[in-house]
């Protein structure tokens, strides 16, 4: 799994105009999910990125999880990231997982994160929609979390 991580002073998702899911500070969450994928893979960067370090503390320092600040997460799929551009110059998606495995694996994730930081703390686009993703980024910090490179 490969998560792009954004913390984020507020962000939200538009499907079709209607915005799908929204959150004020915390983090945007960009989630590609590959053929190898497991449930370890869930399960290991979920615990990771609720507790990642990365907002600031009283000194100035990045020394706070989103759990800490009592913010909240915008989860986004993505495929894209599991793009291969090695060769030529139109990106290759045949590593990315087929919806029928992406899919489950995208909801345990999520579940996984909504037991951490509570269910009404998770907001969410739309598995494999069109989407425009509005943000603004806090800092800027972004990072990038591969499971199977940890």
């Amino acid at each position: 799994m490969r998560l792009l991580v954004q913390r984020v002073k507020h962000a939200h998702v538009e499907v079709n105009g209607d915005t799908v899911g929204a959150i004020d500070q915390g983090l945007l969450l960009f989630l590609g999910i590959g053929q190898d994928d497991a449930e370890e893979d869930v399960l290991w960067l979920s615990h990771k990125v609720c507790g990642l370090r990365i907002f600031s503390d009283e000194e100035g320092k990045m020394n706070l999880s989103v759990k800490d600040i009592d913010g909240a997460v915008l989860l986004v799929s993505q495929f894209t990231l599991h793009a291969s551009t090695k060769k030529g110059f139109r990106p290759s998606f045949v590593h990315a997982a087929h919806p029928d495995i992406a899919i489950p694996l995208y909801e345990q994730f999520k579940k996984a994160l909504q037991g951490q930081l509570g269910k009404s703390k998770v907001a969410e686009g739309v598995f494999g929609a069109m989407m425009d993703v509005h943000l603004v980024n806090d800092g800027p910090v972004t990072i990038w979390i591969d499971s199977k490179q940890n």
